[in-house]
């Protein structure tokens, strides 16, 4: 029987901040999606329901808060985990992501370990050890 991994998604429009989120994860045993826009995400987003999504607040077009805000009226989102990331920290944004049922609202730049460090406590996941992620 092979065991199921879990899927992160991250929609963000910078593909510099996706591969930081690919590369953080990339010691662990994760599927990853990521989406440089939520229009590109939300046919993926229907059809899957990620382990846990880190959605970027401040994006052209629709910002992070409206798409979850459209995210949550889908059956299978309803409870989906999601970490808000944001290069401001206004307290407006965190009220209502956490009106959004947003699990957790970190502020950028994020690190790798620090990327790491939430996927670990928020998906059913051994964190590597330090000789696996440096052999990686």
């Amino acid at each position: 029987m092979t065991e199921k991994r879990p899927t992160i998604v991250v929609v963000d429009d910078s593909a510099t901040s996706i591969s930081l989120y690919q590369f953080s994860i990339d010691p662990l045993a994760i599927n990853f999606m990521g989406f440089k826009s939520p229009d590109e995400a939300m046919p993926y987003l229907q059809e899957h329901t990620p382990d846990l999504l880190f959605l970027d607040i401040i994006m052209p077009g629709m910002d992070g808060l409206t798409f979850l805000r459209r995210l949550r009226t889908q059956e299978n989102q309803k409870n989906t985990l999601v970490i808000m990331v944001t290069s401001k920290d206004y307290a407006q944004d965190r009220y209502i992501a956490k009106q959004l049922g947003a699990l957790d609202f970190v502020i950028k730049p994020l690190r790798f370990k620090e990327i790491r460090d939430l996927v670990c406590k928020y998906v059913d996941i051994t964190p590597p050890t330090k000789t696996e992620a440096t052999n990686k």
